[in-house]
């Protein structure tokens, strides 16, 4: 199977460091962003499969994100999960709203289930 490539848009580098190397070991190819600002342009220039976006980000807030890649003709199809802190129903609405394909609350999730459930979903 071809490699797939994945985004990570996550600040908190000891996270970054576990998704990277989980996503690895399971076959992807992984970029991080570790800004809101930094998200958008790399997006763009990697062209993944699918995209993992955190919501609490500095510089540029996850929902933010989310508006412009939904927003935008050319990036628009690229799935997005998110997996973040915010567990509020509102939140997760409005996620899902924006178009997120789906909503991991990370204290909720074992590393290996979301790695799991995007590898599915990358696949489809």
């Amino acid at each position: 199977m071809a490699v797939i490539k994945l985004v990570i848009v996550e600040d908190e580098e000891i996270l970054q460091s576990v998704l990277k190397e989980k996503f690895e070991l399971a076959g992807f190819e992984v970029f991080i962003a570790a800004d809101g600002e930094a998200a958008i342009p790399l997006i763009q220039e990697v062209n993944p499969k699918i995209v993992i976006l955190d919501l609490l980000l500095p510089k540029k807030d996850g929902f933010t994100i989310l508006t412009e890649l939904k927003t935008n003709s050319s990036l628009k199809n690229i799935p997005v999960v998110v997996l973040s802190n915010l567990g509020q129903d509102e939140e997760i609405k409005r996620a899902l709203t924006l178009g997120a394909l789906d909503y991991f609350v990370k204290t909720q999730h074992p590393i290996k289930e979301v790695v799991e459930k995007i590898k599915a979903l990358a696949e489809k």
